[in-house]
């Protein structure tokens, strides 16, 4: 995108849709240092141009699913249905899976694997310590979890991971009921209305709910609720409600740095590569929190990719990639699996959790594989290939959840 302003590029879709001057009113520019400078206005949604039919369903699809839990949890049903039938296999075989438009063989491919959701308990206390401070029973904080859209309906396991290391480490967690979208996907897709809407509705939420501070697990919903005091500074009556929301939010490894670990770590001896989301390292400038927590777990190894590229994560040689952003995550866990290598993939709070619950490493790794929120794709042709130091993790049964 970067290239292409800068280019003023368009190929040979300029001849339909104009160059890309022609349409880009404003930019959100995130700088090396986090920085995020606002350049024009505000970028709507429509500029004159008619979209082909199959980007406006697909856009239709996106916006009126995605944002709103509810019917992203009803949507779940048949999903698993259809992955349970083995239906998308039998297309793929067909050749039928092939004809379907692009978008939808896009959207097929990146649909995670969906599995059991732990119901979260809206308030969970401390878990007694094993030795040193805090004593049992003793809060260190309160804090309030966002379990956004896509991650509570599609990656819930991030999130009890997240609670049960927060009460581990002495806090208290509370999950305010009828959570409501924090707007990010409206805000990055120019449809300011609607992200200003959900914006307040979380605002709402989290002052009911009088915690100390709010945890974020998903690295873009973290950078859009940090960006709220922004985001409504015209709104009469919201600036002041937003900016004190927004000086709340800490993502999940930022928090825990803060904390500093009371929980005992387990050793988990095995290779980690992990990878920046880029809503975590540049856009909220979390880039050291997330190395430092992995390296404070006994028997870790961690080996950096040099570049966001599958290849990349592959040629370090590590028996799993973590990361911060589900985005990002479908989007590693499907390029992978087209390579035929495929490879587990966690998030750095699942980790930690198996860590502190003394979680065996071949079943961390088979549960980050085949696990849910792992590719369930019906068109991905993979092979299971050895596991690096010889343990073979088809011996481990992926649907016992780790929880």
């Amino acid at each position: 995108m970067g290239g292409n302003v800068a280019e003023n590029a368009g190929g040979a879709h300029c001849l339909k849709y104009g160059f890309t001057v022609n349409h880009v009113t404003g930019a959100e520019v995130v700088l090396p240092d986090g920085e995020i400078v606002h350049l024009g206005g505000t970028a709507p949604e429509h500029f004159g141009v008619e979209w082909p039919c199959a980007q406006r369903l697909l856009r239709a699809i996106v916006y009126g699913l995605f944002p709103y839990p509810r019917r992203l949890r009803a949507l779940r049903g048949p999903l698993h249905a259809y992955q349970a039938s083995g239906m998308g296999r039998l297309l793929a075989r067909s050749g039928l899976l092939r004809r379907l438009p692009r978008l939808l063989q896009a959207m097929e491919s990146l649909t995670p694997k969906l599995g059991p959701v732990e119901r979260l308990p809206e308030r969970t206390l401390p878990l007694p310590s094993a030795g040193g401070p805090p004593a049992a029973g003793t809060r260190r904080r309160t804090f309030g979890l966002l379990t956004g859209c896509a991650e509570g309906t599609f990656f819930p396991d991030v999130n009890a991971a997240t609670v049960r290391v927060l009460a581990a480490e002495g806090c208290e967690v509370v999950v305010p009921r009828r959570e409501s979208c924090c707007g990010a996907l409206s805000a990055h897709g120019g449809r300011e209305p609607e992200a200003l809407r959900f914006a307040k509705s979380v605002i709402e939420t989290f002052e009911a709910a009088e915690v100390d501070t709010i945890v974020v697990n998903a690295a873009g919903c973290g950078s859009n609720l940090k960006e709220h005091g922004h985001q409504l500074r015209d709104e009469p009556g919201w600036k002041a409600r937003a900016e004190a929301l927004a000086a709340k939010v800490r993502d999940i490894t930022e928090l825990l740095d803060e904390l500093g670990p009371v929980a005992p770590r387990h050793p988990l001896p095995m290779a980690v590569a992990y990878q920046d989301a880029c809503h975590l390292a540049h856009a909220q400038g979390v880039r050291d929190q997330p190395r430092w927590l992995l390296r404070g777990i006994p028997g870790v190894e961690l080996r950096e990719p040099g570049e966001r590229k599958t290849a990349a994560v592959l040629a370090t040689g590590a028996e799993v990639m973590v990361t911060a952003n589900p985005g990002y995550w479908m989007q590693v866990t499907t390029a992978l699996a087209d390579t035929g290598r495929r490879m587990p993939v966690a998030h750095t709070v699942q980790v930690l959790d198996a860590s502190i619950r003394g979680v065996a490493v071949p079943v961390l790794l088979a549960w980050a594989l085949d696990g849910p929120g792992t590719v369930a794709s019906a068109t991905t042709k993979t092979t299971m290939e050895p596991h690096p130091r010889g343990a073979d993790l088809r011996g481990v049964d992926p649907s016992s959840p780790m929880s």
